[in-house]
């Protein structure tokens, strides 16, 4: 059951002490209304060599670790840790870009990633960083879910690599013998497995290293492609997103001078974010270029798999931990339960962020009792916002607020705010922003507008239109605005996270459903963990809690409110109802960051959304 009381006001209790930047802002307004807004606090100077910066910091502790993960047993499991030092990742950098010369490689050649996080996945990284290969890494499930692997022949038609990296050879199997491999060299640690030829990832690390390495390393273009990050896809197949060692660069310095020394991004990190996306593989370059340890997490924020993140939060403290609304959902479940948890997880505890959605007010309010109850104090909670164009958040809560929102810009950046309406489009500029897309120059053209701005497609207001240094607010991204069939418009983002907020803990997420309809419904993904504690049944089977009667009184009763403080159509919820299986990740309905993709998952469930709006309506409809 929750500790935390029904709204409580914990508004008194001081924060845990955290070192953030100061949020002083330049505004200026110009004659169309447009606004510019940027930090008066200029960006530090660093160097943008990534590499050459690593190198560095195995020279300073050799034998601090750097990358940490549990050991893989035959049965799936995850054993020990095991450790990667300083010193261990500089010998198998090396070794790799060594490796890569050895092949005469140029700035065409790339290196495709198929294998999630690793130790060894970093080695190759930055081994291909150092010789001067870009690295595309692709989402695992492009490789393990079966059928045609038709998003993985279009990123390889896409990146044409020289190199594809498939750590556990046997896993990925299928899906090399999908692809085209004339003229491609695979690396793996078992060749044995693979149909094709392949080269083994421990002869690669015991490649003799020259001079040639560093002299690599000294005259790095540090504007040339570096890694190509793949978009989500979810109106289509992914864009390749070009990024710069100097756009990683400066967005790693933006972000450890605005929140870093809190972070602890130099000290010790724990995480599980996907580094195919943009916010894992901050991690990843995070640990590398300011010196920090970072243990690999296996669990994800799913049923089933974020026991292993529980597992590893009792081992590890950190200073700093950031997951998705469902993760900390869950987290807040077993840290109610489980003593031993709640001590190591808030005893370095400075800085918790979330991403992906909006936070629910309960689940917030719980996680800060929580602390409290352990340290007397309350936990700082930030969020931020970025896009794959931009190399990562470029854009955090650093102050104090109660308002959820996006903001203030990190030094280095410029924010366009074009007005819209009521709200303004929101445009960014700084070395951090993306020069555009691999082999797209219409695309790339598309979204910068005449003054170099990145057009990000989102919408944002001033909480205060008097006060900058009160931030800003999501207001909904543009694509995901659609209108009903009265002709209203919906702005779908903003009026999903009310929902989510208003039916919390009922449920972790939803699908927004109303295109060309008369009125909004929504397709709930229910929180069992929620469920059973509204109708205190914790071992009810999951069909039990869904046709429950407490559990239907309290969505009608919940929807009720949020309709009278919504009541208009373009907001209010007509019809509600639980999906009918959990969105597939092998659909491409779930991002890697376990957050659902809205478009895909609507147009994979239009059967459903028509027995939704059904006329009578089905028993497990509620109508409001």
């Amino acid at each position: 059951m929750s500790t935390a009381t029904a709204n409580p006001d914990l508004s008194g209790i001081p924060y845990r002490e955290v070192e953030l930047l100061q949020p002083d802002m330049d505004k200026t307004l110009l004659p169309d209304g447009t606004i510019i807004l940027k930090s008066v606090v200029p960006l530090q100077e660093f160097d943008s060599n990534i590499i050459r910066t690593f190198l560095a910091c195995a020279e300073q502790h050799p034998d601090k670790s750097a990358y940490v993960q549990r050991c893989l047993n035959a049965d799936g499991s995850r054993g020990d840790w095991i450790h990667q030092s300083f010193a261990g990742a500089k010998n198998d950098v090396e070794a790799i870009a060594q490796w890569f010369i050895n092949q005469s490689v140029t700035g065409q050649d790339r290196l495709l990633i198929l294998s999630g996080n690793s130790i060894a996945h970093a080695m190759m990284r930055l081994g291909a960083m150092a010789a001067g290969l870009a690295t595309c890494p692709v989402s695992a499930n492009y490789s393990l879910l079966g059928g045609g692997y038709e998003r993985l022949k279009y990123v390889v038609d896409l990146v044409q690599p020289t190199v594809i990296f498939a750590e556990a050879g046997a896993v990925f199997r299928d899906a090399l013998d999908s692809l085209d491999l004339n003229q491609r060299v695979v690396i793996t640690r078992n060749p044995e497995s693979l149909s094709n030829s392949a080269v083994s990832y421990e002869s690669v690390c015991a490649t003799t290293v020259t001079d040639t390495v560093q002299e690599r390393i000294a005259a790095a273009d540090l504007d040339a492609h570096a890694v190509y990050m793949l978009t989500s896809g979810s109106t289509g197949m992914p864009k390749a997103v070009i990024q710069t060692q100097r756009m990683l660069s400066t967005n790693l310095h933006q972000a450890f001078q605005t929140l870093g020394k809190a972070a602890g991004w130099d000290d010790v990190m724990l995480d599980w974010l996907p580094w195919n996306h943009v916010s894992g593989a901050f991690n990843l370059f995070a640990a590398a270029v300011f010196g920090g340890t970072l243990y690999i997490d296996d669990g994800k924020p799913v049923p089933g798999l974020f026991d292993e993140t529980i597992r590893n939060l009792r081992e590890i403290s950190v200073p700093y931990f950031c997951n998705v609304p469902t993760g900390f959902a869950a987290l807040v479940d077993a840290l109610e339960e489980d003593a031993i948890l709640r001590k190591t997880f808030f005893r370095d505890l400075r800085l918790l962020l979330y991403g992906g959605a909006g936070l629910p007010q309960p689940v917030y309010d719980r996680l800060q009792q929580l602390a409290i109850n352990e340290t007397g104090k309350r936990i700082f909670m930030t969020t931020g916002y970025g896009a794959t164009e931009t190399a990562s958040g470029c854009m955090a809560i650093f102050f104090d607020t109660d308002k959820v929102g996006i903001g203030l810009p990190m030094p280095g950046l410029e924010v366009k705010l074009v007005p819209q309406d009521d709200r303004y489009e929101i445009r960014l500029r700084g070395d951090n922003v993306t020069p555009g897309y691999l082999d797209d120059p219409e695309k790339t053209a598309d979204v910068f507008d005449d003054e170099g701005f990145y057009r990000t497609g989102d919408a944002a207001r001033f909480h205060d239109d008097d006060d900058v240094s009160k931030g800003l607010a999501f207001a909904g991204r543009l694509a995901e605005e659609f209108k009903l069939g009265t002709g209203t418009w919906v702005y779908g983002g903003q009026v999903r996270a009310k929902v989510i907020d208003a039916l919390s803990p009922a449920i972790s997420d939803l699908i927004l459903c109303g295109i060309g309809r008369d009125g909004l419904a929504a397709l709930g993904l229910p929180n069992l963990n929620g469920l059973r504690e509204i109708t205190g049944l914790p071992d009810a089977p999951v069909e039990e809690l869904l046709r429950h009667e407490l559990v239907k009184e309290f969505l009608t009763h919940e929807l009720t409110i949020y309709n009278k403080k919504h009541p208009g159509s373009s907001m209010a919820i007509t019809r509600f109802s639980f999906v009918r299986e959990a969105p597939s990740a092998a659909k491409h309905e779930i991002s890697d960051k376990g957050t659902v993709n809205q478009a895909i998952a609507a147009e994979n469930r239009k059967g459903e959304i028509d027995n939704l709006y059904g006329v009578p309506a089905p028993d497990e409809v509620i109508l409001l």
